[in-house]
């Protein structure tokens, strides 16, 4: 079975030698194998679970995305916003609060900055108004 996770930006995962895969939706976490009816559904913020020959776990912590089984379980696509992988769970908890630290620290800076900019916006209209009402005081 192969497995590929992409975002709109990579291919995060592409693994070819997938033996089951554990995802979770909206009715709970399901694994899919070879020979699954072929689906689509709505992955929830969690992290997918695979394993490959070797019985190795693999994970990546997905946003959300939709999940797509092909050819009889053949190929597992999942195609979401944002995909951190690991190898170990808790570097990968490690890993994904870190990158979601980040976001809310630009997210935050957006912020002020979007605000920096409407008092300057506000503070230039004021002026406007005050210099072409000089002329109503003389």
């Amino acid at each position: 079975m192969k497995l590929r996770i992409i975002t709109p930006l990579s291919v995060v995962v592409d693994e070819t030698d997938v033996v089951s895969v554990r995802a979770e939706d909206d009715s709970g976490s399901f694994g899919i194998l070879q020979g699954h009816a072929d689906l689509v559904s709505s992955v929830l913020p969690s992290v997918v679970v695979w394993k490959c020959r070797d019985d190795t776990p693999h994970y990546c912590a997905v946003r959300q995305g939709v999940l797509t089984v092909r050819d009889k379980g053949g190929m597992v696509e999942i195609a979401t916003r944002e995909a951190v992988p690991g190898d170990d769970l808790e570097v990968l908890r490690t890993l994904v609060r870190q990158h979601y630290d980040a976001l809310d620290d630009a997210r935050r800076n957006a912020n002020v900055e979007a605000v920096r900019l409407q008092l300057e916006a506000v503070q230039r209209i004021g002026e406007g108004l005050w210099s072409g009402a000089e002329g109503l005081f003389r």
